[in-house]
């Protein structure tokens, strides 16, 4: 066993697969995949890893296991070392080693088509991951990891998904609570606590599945980690400059032909300095932005929270736009999010009479959320003006003014 000091859940102690899955180069690789992507030029703090993050995503993995299972009535087993429990926290370790460099700032980019979720897929398939299983798995193999991480297993498997990715899940509980921390922000900060005592295995009324929910008194934790995904987005993954540098990180890597690897052991040799030292030897003017900060200034930005229709007029403009100033001269970011995504994908919560109420319905607010809609339009800083004066005529805000 091993025990690892963290900065948000204290000490974080493994198994002997967990030890030897942390020491295979899949999970080695990711030392070295910024858990922001490019953040770290904006919030000087955010230099943490996705290796931390997945440790402390299986971490949690175990406390959520456990408060099901002690609420379960027998539903699933308590013993520590039930392959179960063993499966979910191993699931939750290996669910991000299939990032490319800089985690998502370039996600679209992978041979065939594929995407990250893919590779992992590709990546527990390898010889030396399925070794350890072998050695060490113990009932666990990685035939189960897949299910849990695809969400294709039956029965007690898909409540073991639903710990894992889920609108109440494990990774958004860590990273939340982890970039909040490294980022110097408090925008991340929800009662973790109280939401893991209130957490609930429940049956979905719609097909019967188990999921993970909450009971009636988990309402205001949820709630608090619903905003602080909210905000956080708004605030950091959303953030002006960190978007610019993923546009001119994307530019560089498409004027370049570059596309990461499908196949696993080639893709185990890229990683953040891999690319960075590539960067700092180009002269490209998107290579320069990144290592240099000599990026392209904000031209015009949208409202949050844009209507579909607006939206789409929006973004109709950029043809002209490049044909007036030259598509080397903009670089144009969509962000778009529904970080209270709790319709479709429901969180099932047990109201004091014993009956189910979804999320959305049960909370006072989140219902009249609306997603993040943005658009922004960069451009070289002699042109901003120019630029936008150019946007801002062509598209009217349709502002109604405020009569005092």
């Amino acid at each position: 066993m091993l025990s690892i000091r963290d900065p948000i859940h204290g000490f974080i102690r493994t198994d002997e697969l967990e030890t030897a899955l942390l020491k295979s180069r899949p999970m080695q690789r990711l030392r070295f995949i910024h858990q922001l992507g490019l953040t770290f030029l904006v919030f000087p703090g955010a230099e943490h890893s996705r290796f931390s993050h997945v440790l402390g995503t299986m971490h949690l993995a175990g406390q959520i296991y456990d408060a099901l299972a002690a609420k379960g009535d027998g539903l699933l087993p308590r013993d520590a070392d039930a392959p179960e429990r063993r499966l979910v926290r191993v699931s939750a370790l290996l669910h991000d080693i299939g990032h490319a460099p800089f985690s998502h700032s370039a996600e679209d980019l992978f041979e065939g088509g594929i995407d990250h979720e893919d590779m992992t897929m590709r990546l527990l398939e390898t010889p030396e991951i399925q070794e350890i299983f072998a050695h060490l798995g113990n009932g666990v193999d990685t035939e189960a990891v897949r299910r849990v991480l695809t969400k294709t297993g039956s029965g007690l498997e898909h409540l073991l998904s639903d710990i894992v990715s889920s609108e109440l899940d494990v990774d958004k509980m860590d990273y939340l609570r982890r970039d909040s921390l490294y980022c110097g922000v408090q925008y991340g900060i929800y009662d973790l606590q109280r939401l893991t005592e209130m957490v609930e295995p429940l049956k979905d009324p719609r097909d019967g599945r188990w999921r993970v929910g909450v009971g009636h008194g988990g309402v205001h934790a949820l709630e608090a980690l619903v905003m602080a995904r909210y905000y956080m987005f708004t605030q950091v993954y959303f953030n002006v400059t960190s978007k610019v540098m993923e546009l001119h990180f994307n530019r560089w890597l498409r004027s370049r032909g570059v596309e990461w690897p499908a196949d696993p052991e080639a893709f185990l040799k890229h990683d953040d300095l891999t690319v960075l030292q590539q960067m700092r030897e180009s002269e490209d003017p998107h290579a320069r932005a990144i290592v240099h900060r000599e990026r392209f200034a904000l031209a015009f930005e949208s409202d949050e929270h844009l209507e579909p229709a607006r939206r789409k007029e929006l973004l109709g403009l950029v043809p002209e736009l490049k044909e007036a100033f030259g598509e080397h001269n903009l670089l144009v970011d969509h962000s778009e999010k529904d970080p209270h995504r709790l319709g479709q994908n429901r969180v099932w919560v047990r109201r004091f009479d014993g009956s189910l109420q979804p999320m959305d319905k049960a909370s006072n607010f989140i219902g009249q959320m609306t997603p993040i809609d943005c658009v922004r339009i960069y451009a070289p800083r002699e042109l901003r003006q120019e630029i936008g004066r150019a946007v801002e005529s062509r598209w009217s805000t349709n502002e109604q003014a405020v009569e005092t």
